[in-house]
């Protein structure tokens, strides 16, 4: 049998070292844009802000791990066509300029998401920069160094995480954003709200609710971004304004959401039957809504790229579905979200009902106790637990994953105030601050 893989971050090096495991008799051969597999893409700013210093730690595989399987490596390999009748793949050796091609049995397709660009006047300006992969990692670190004013476009996870690890280099950090408030699509405004003025007390500019008309330069490097309402002075700009996914060569020979990404059945299986997809080029089955939804996250990658190498052969085992959730780290803050936020819920026509609590982490005997606020959204008719969100100066994100087996499993909001959790005054209060989002709801 015949394997090929196309791209091998997260969701492809997961698929290849479990096929390689399974199914040792197959020839898998692995076709990578890159000089290098597995980056973790979310520790970007962490190597920006020099908090991890070898950037080796960002990666959890290798060529050669790969290749000691008994992988076919071909890096710097660029496919440039794919003929689903015939199973038959064409690739270009970036290096050599010469193409291969190939066929294959089964098709892997985990080429991952790449940034969206806008076409934005002056967009091809040096020191306008992108932050996804290894290389352009490095990039920003090395132009970072000599610029005072540094803009980051958009407030996402990256973007914020970004401006953090800016402003900590002792940069004059401008964040523009196009919505009203940072990290829209994760928190809703009383929990982003904090964030932002802990921003505005560092000297952090926050340009929100404005949109990038144009970059202005000189002696082609970027000068200035221009919004709808100001003029920004820069030297750098990092583009974080989203992702898309990167699956141009299936474009018409599968089925797709409109935005590009590759629908799955319950076994990573598109709807070519020859064809397995996983990771950020790919829909997702969303628990809390039913519906296919693009949520690129490594988290999910992982998992979906692990399921094509369980159901390669055969239907073995589901995919289980994705509450997307996910934790953040900014200043002294620790928040994190899973599932519906009431935001999220507007934008999708989703009624939900939410509570929200605030408690301090543990009892006021103990020498320390910080603030928690915890949100939980439900379902006013089942009263099916559909979201959660927290934040706070300790770490308590771990409650968002104990919600997340909530939404999952189907759990009540009611059935929430009585879940059973152990008590230790080091860690939490005799009634959880889960099991109170509970019962406030059930009031």
């Amino acid at each position: 049998m015949k394997i090929a893989v196309i791209g091998s971050t997260h969701a492809g090096t997961a698929a290849v070292t479990n096929m390689a495991n399974m199914y040792p008799e197959a020839q898998i051969t692995v076709y990578e844009r890159n000089d290098n597999v597995s980056f973790l893409s979310c520790g970007l700013a962490l190597y920006v802000g020099g908090v991890v210093d070898n950037a080796e730690e960002l990666f959890y595989s290798s060529p050669q791990k790969l290749q000691e399987l008994g992988v076919t490596m071909k890096l710097k390999h660029d496919v440039k066509d794919i003929d689903t009748d015939h199973q038959t793949i064409k690739a270009q050796n970036l290096i050599t300029g010469k193409t291969v091609t190939d066929s294959y049995d089964k098709l892997v397709m985990t080429t991952g998401s790449w940034p969206i660009v806008p076409p934005i006047e002056g967009i091809q300006f040096e020191n306008i920069l992108l932050a996804k992969n290894y290389d352009q990692a490095n990039t920003i670190i090395e132009k970072s160094k000599s610029a005072e004013k540094i803009t980051v476009v958009g407030g996402g996870y990256i973007g914020v995480e970004l401006v953090e690890a800016f402003e900590k280099a002792g940069k004059q950090v401008t964040l523009i954003d196009g919505a009203d408030r940072i990290l829209n699509k994760y928190l809703d405004p009383e929990f982003t709200d904090m964030v932002e003025e802990d921003f505005k007390f560092r000297g952090i500019t926050l340009a929100l609710n404005e949109t990038v008309k144009s970059f202005q330069g000189e002696y082609g490097f970027v000068k200035r971004v221009e919004t709808n309402h100001n003029i920004y002075e820069t030297d750098l700009v990092v583009m974080c304004v989203g992702f898309k996914p990167n699956t141009d060569l299936l474009n018409g020979k599968v089925d797709m959401l409109q935005n590009g990404a590759i629908k799955v059945d319950e076994y990573m299986k598109t709807s070519d039957p020859n064809i397995f997809a996983a990771g950020d080029a790919c829909a997702v089955k969303y628990n809390p809504t039913g519906n296919h939804v693009y949520i690129p996250l490594a988290t999910n990658a992982v998992r979906m790229g692990t399921l094509v190498a369980y159901n390669l052969m055969e239907p073995r085992m589901k995919h289980i579905g994705t509450q997307g959730t996910s934790g953040l780290h900014i200043y002294d803050w620790n928040m994190a979200s899973t599932g519906l936020t009431d935001t999220s819920a507007q934008a999708g026509h989703v009624k939900v009902e939410s509570v929200t609590v605030e408690e301090v982490h543990r009892p006021g005997f103990m020498p320390t106790a910080e603030k928690v606020k915890m949100k939980v959204s439900f379902d006013p008719l089942t009263r099916r637990v559909l979201g959660a969100q927290v934040i706070s100066k300790a770490d308590v994100t771990q409650s968002i994953n104990t919600m997340s087996v909530c939404i999952q499993s189907g759990m009540t909001v009611d059935e929430l105030g009585f879940v059973d959790f152990f008590f230790q005054p080091h860690f939490n209060q005799p009634w959880n601050f889960i099991n109170k989002a509970g019962l406030k709801a059930a009031q």
